[in-house]
């Protein structure tokens, strides 16, 4: 009986090791003194230490090795027989009278090692008369460590092919023999061991008992290292002897030990033609045995084995491997009802890696492997455990990352429907996962039908899943994720227009659902996607009639402008107005002055109506002058409007120094420095002493409510102005007005109400210095500035 008293054990563990030693000094004596009666009665003694039942299996381990330690020397004593003068076949009888069995059985197995290397009988008569005689022993930690014992011995005496104790033709199926039935003792004993013992320390036992594991395995070890077993002989004799034991002997723990010391131990040639064998037994194991393990390891065993050579792959087709693999995965899941969730999806992503490696063209078996974890998913509700999605993410990433092809993932039917099995977090997760593939490896997606499955699988990102609203994410996470959609936007193309507008249309189907938190990040790309292709339309000098909507620019503006609304009514007005001067310029570029004059007008009825900030006006104000100043489609009458309109508007911000720059910028509307450009020097100098009456203003108001006027700096902007124009040949711009600013800005600079600036100083002096520079550079532009006098 097991005493859960660890300082008592520690006791009888020193009291036994003391009576080992004790024993072992007189059967030293005896050897030393070649008396054998001596040295049998003290090694009995010494070996009856061993029959304790007070020790745990770990504690009697301790034990055993000084017994086996003693046990070697006694061996070289019988084996030199002038020493004891006793032949070794009497040897073999005397030590049979020994008073107890178990000491009585170490001393035979001895005796026998001695025996088989006399070669006076054959070895597998010898070794079939050990195995047979440990039955005598059936106590569970006794037994074991004896056949232990005898495993040990007799591994270098097998009649093995090649081995110098090789009988007749049938000698290797003896050896076989004998260690199939010294396995299948041991591994009763060792699954009887766990019944011993009260229940409290059984959870300490069965620690002890899986420590003792190796005991067991060694035998399979020396299976496995036996020259003559041939495919045929573990096919027929070996591994159906070996999984009969492990399924018959309804342990938990030593039916998993034993798969996996089969899978690690025999070839892995020998697990491919025997698969079907092997897969047999695992539904048979015990509802508890973590078969996904065994599995795993097995398909990985496989795996590496085809990538080892190529001309082993003929051999799994052969064996329709993965048509075994599967099919019993199914029958584990199947017959592992309580099996969680986890570990169904674990088994199917060790199947897909297995067939990523081994058919990686077969595309077939991806789809299967996928359609066989959406029939399990479908059991269940939305995933909740992490493990098992993360388990989801990995089985979804294993086809992106063999073939670095979103395009292949694309292709498999079930791929959206494993998807489709995930929550909403987990879903974006995967989506993202499924983007930077696409980036990583520069994939193309080309045809509208791709487009429209991609989007499909990242409909997590592109808007709302069930409910969850976009307001409750974090904004850091949105962002991040938003911007990856919009940059696999733009690796959506293709070469032919009518294609590449189908894949437009798809992509805004799909965006348009994305909410108002969304649209600003995703329509924007695509509104550069469709100005790319309204350029590509441009340069082919022709339309493409398609299906269902003709490429043709006037119809993609339709598009555009129902997007760019899209926009303005999320609202995010400032993004849509640059959008609607984008599209102004390509329908410029294109000549379609209509098109053109309506993004214009859209884009001030923006300003008017929704661009309320202050700054954000300003920057609109220069963005609609710098646009409208570019294009050179509309007439006189549609360019005079839009021109009024800046102009009306630049002189209406808040602030007087921004009207002063917007005014001054409005200059160049009426002056364009191209060939068919338009030059009206009258509107431009009406700008510039506008922009100056304005400057002047905010120097009286500067005046009034601080004390002091401010800086220069708007009057040497202005003077920046009118040199530009002078020289570009204005003639309205002559050297007097730009004296008398000069003078002006001198006068003011003196003034003591002025402010000093350093920057505006600074700004001053170099402007004079430019005049000076072209002064003395002569040439026409020197006669031009001649009666300028700084």
């Amino acid at each position: 009986m097991m005493i859960n008293g660890i300082e008592d054990e520690d006791k009888w563990l020193a009291e036994g090791i003391a009576a080992i030693q004790h024993n072992a000094f007189y059967m030293h004596r005896a050897l030393d003194a070649n008396n054998l009666r001596e040295a049998l009665k003290y090694s009995a003694q010494m070996l009856s230490e061993l029959r304790t039942s007070k020790l745990s299996p770990h504690k009697y381990y301790e034990l055993y090795m000084r017994a086996f330690d003693e046990l070697r020397k006694l061996e070289m004593f019988f084996k030199d027989e002038s020493r004891h003068g006793v032949s070794i076949v009497d040897l073999y009888e005397l030590v049979q009278h020994a008073g107890n069995i178990l000491p009585r059985m170490y001393l035979l197995c001895t005796v026998g090692s001695v025996y088989i290397k006399s070669k006076e009988a054959p070895a597998k008569d010898v070794l079939k008369d050990l195995v047979e005689m440990c039955r005598g022993v059936q106590h569970p930690i006794r037994g074991l460590f004896l056949r232990s014992y005898l495993a040990q011995i007799s591994r270098d005496k097998l009649p093995d092919i090649g081995s110098e104790y090789e009988g007749d033709a049938d000698s290797v199926m003896d050896a076989v023999e004998f260690v199939l039935q010294n396995f299948t003792e041991m591994n009763k004993l060792w699954v009887r061991l766990q019944h011993q013992g009260p229940g409290r320390v059984r959870e300490k036992l069965e620690k002890e008992r899986s420590e003792l594991r190796d005991l067991v395995g060694k035998n399979l070890h020396v299976l496995g290292q036996i020259e003559g077993v041939d495919l045929g002989m573990y096919k027929d004799a070996v591994l159906p002897r070996v999984l009969e034991q492990i399924v018959n002997c309804s342990d938990d723990l030593a039916q998993y030990y034993l798969m996996d010391c089969i899978i690690q131990v025999f070839p892995d040639e020998y697990h491919l033609q025997t698969l079907e064998t092997l897969l047999g037994a695992c539904p048979q194991l015990q509802p508890t045995v973590d078969v996904k393990t065994v599995l795993s390891q097995l398909m990985e065993r496989l795996s590496n084995y085809a990538a080892s050579s190529t001309d082993v792959l003929p051999e799994f087709l052969q064996v329709e491997a993965f048509a075994k693999l599967s099919s019993a995965i199914g029958r584990v899941i199947e017959a592992q009802v309580n099996m969680p969730i986890v570990g169904a999806i674990t088994l199917y992503v060790s199947l897909l890696t297995f067939t990523l490696r081994v058919h990686p063209d077969r595309l077939d078996y991806v789809d299967q492997v996928l359609g066989a974890c959406v029939k399990k998913l479908s059991s269940k509700p939305k995933l909740e455990d992490q493990r098992a999605k993360k388990q989801v993410v990995a089985l979804l990433s294993a086809p992106l990352e063999k073939y670095n092809d979103a395009v292949m993932a694309l292709t498999l039917s079930n791929y959206p429907r494993v998807m489709d099995h995930l929550d909403n977090e987990t879903n974006k997760v995967m989506a993202m996962v499924i983007i930077e593939s696409i980036m990583k490896n520069y994939t193309c997606i080309s045809t509208a039908d791709q487009v429209e499955v991609l989007f499909e699988l990242i409909k997590g990102l592109i808007k709302d899943l069930d409910g969850t609203a976009a307001d409750e994410l974090d904004e850091e996470d949105f962002n991040e994720e938003q911007n990856s959609v919009a940059r696999l936007i733009h690796m959506l193309y293709n070469d032919d227009p009518e294609e590449l507008l189908k894949i437009i249309c798809t992509v805004k189907k799909s965006i348009m659902k994305g909410g108002p938190r969304r649209l600003p990040f995703t329509v924007p790309p695509l509104i550069f996607s469709a100005l790319r292709l309204i350029r590509q339309l441009q340069s082919q000098d022709g339309d493409v009639a398609g299906e269902e909507v003709p490429a043709t620019p006037k119809k993609i503006f339709q598009i555009l402008n129902e997007m760019i609304e899209s926009l303005s009514a999320v609202p995010s007005p400032e993004l849509a107005l640059r959008l609607y001067l984008q599209c102004a310029e390509a329908a410029n570029d294109c000549g379609l002055e209509p098109v053109a004059y309506e993004f214009f007008t859209q884009a001030f009825v923006l300003y008017e109506e929704e661009i309320a900030d202050s700054k954000a006006q300003v920057t609109a104000i220069h963005l609609i002058i710098g646009t409208l100043q570019r294009l050179n489609v509309f007439g006189v009458e549609n360019r005079d409007t839009l021109t009024h309109k800046a102009t009306g508007y630049s002189a209406k911000l808040l602030k007087k120094p921004d009207q002063c720059r917007a005014v001054y910028a409005c200059s160049h509307l009426f002056w364009v420095d191209d060939q068919d450009g338009i030059k009206d020097g009258e509107r431009v100098l009406l700008c510039l002493k506008r922009a100056l009456r304005i400057a002047n203003a905010a120097q009286q108001m500067a005046n009034v409510t601080r004390g002091n006027s401010g800086p220069v700096t708007l009057f040497v902007e202005i003077l920046n102005k009118y040199l530009y124009f002078f020289e570009k040949g204005n003639p309205q711009i002559t050297s007097a007005a730009i004296q008398g600013l000069i003078e002006l800005i001198t006068t003011e600079m003196q003034s003591e109400s002025t402010a000093p600036n350093a920057a505006s100083d600074a700004f001053f002096a170099s402007t004079l210095r430019y005049i000076q520079f072209q002064k003395q550079k002569g040439g026409a532009m020197g006669e031009k500035y001649d009666s300028v006098k700084v």
